[in-house]
């Protein structure tokens, strides 16, 4: 949440796996959080939180391996960097990935499971497309991501941003386009990708893989799914022919994703934490 909002008065803590922890601590101290949400929970060292007497929910942000499904080694590697959460950490968990519920729940305190909510700023009404549409992808590079965008790029001057686009960047790369693309990082890793809502609050058309669950999004009417490159290529094309031909499926996305306003969802999953906690009490250390 970039601001107040029913109640709630937010922060950010910027802290990543390997940094120094007592800055962190001293900036959590200074602001005396009634709850803290730890993005990433596996990176936090062992007991570094039971000082904090605030509530701690942890939010699992990468897919893992899913019971009866085919596995995939980087399911196998989420997994094993999500072996070394401390569950004295943590008072409850949220789990991004609906299917590897089962895997995760055996390791950690599992409460509920939900998408990435979408920070308020990224929200822009859908306008008409320019003429030729601009299309963007935005995440890190992999082999099967390049085999489905490097005709693309040259054929209609796709943009790729690989990495370190975030805060007005990203804002204003989002404003700059008029549909987004989602690729999964490899071809039989199907889960479901945060940056499907940022396109979609953003007002763009989005183009995307199957994604596993669909957290309520409707394929070809909220977004368009695509079963492969040549598909992808061959939808890329036509919206250059006809830029306002899936206008109707943009903003049926676009009213769909504010459900994921997180102004609206941080509220109300805190709350039903504070009533969770107060029934169930919690087994995190605290000093």
């Amino acid at each position: 949440m970039p601001a107040p909002a029913r109640g709630f008065h937010p922060t950010y803590v910027d802290f990543r796996g390997g940094a120094q922890t007592a800055p962190m601590l001293d900036a959590l101290a200074r602001f005396d959080p009634h709850v803290v949400v730890c993005f990433r929970p596996e990176t936090l060292p062992p007991g570094i939180f039971t000082g904090v007497r605030a509530p701690v929910v942890g939010f699992i942000t990468e897919p893992l391996p899913r019971p009866g499904r085919i596995n995939h080694p980087n399911l196998d590697y989420n997994l094993a960097e999500l072996a070394r959460l401390d569950p004295g950490n943590v008072d409850r968990v949220i789990c991004f990935d609906a299917l590897g519920w089962e895997t995760a729940a055996a390791l950690m305190p599992l409460w509920r499971s939900m998408p990435l909510p979408v920070d308020d700023r990224l929200f822009r009404a859908p306008t008409p497309s320019r003429h030729p549409p601009q299309v963007v992808f935005i995440g890190y590079s992999t082999m099967h991501r390049e085999l489905s965008l490097l005709g693309l790029k040259h054929a209609f001057d796709l943009r790729h941003y690989a990495h370190a686009l975030m805060g007005r960047e990203l804002r204003e790369t989002l404003a700059d386009a008029d549909a987004g693309i989602n690729l999964h990082g490899e071809e039989l890793v199907q889960s479901f990708e945060n940056r499907v809502l940022l396109h979609l609050a953003a007002g763009h058309l989005v183009f995307s893989e199957r994604l596993e669950p669909l957290y309520g999004l409707e394929p070809g009417l909220d977004f368009l799914e695509i079963a492969d490159r040549e598909e992808l290529a061959l939808r890329i094309a036509q919206l250059h022919r006809m830029p306002d031909a899936y206008d109707r499926v943009r903003i049926r996305g676009h009213h769909k994703v504010r459900q994921y306003r997180a102004s609206d969802v941080w509220p109300r999953v805190l709350r039903d934490l504070f009533a969770d906690l107060a029934v169930f009490g919690t087994d995190r250390r605290v000093a």
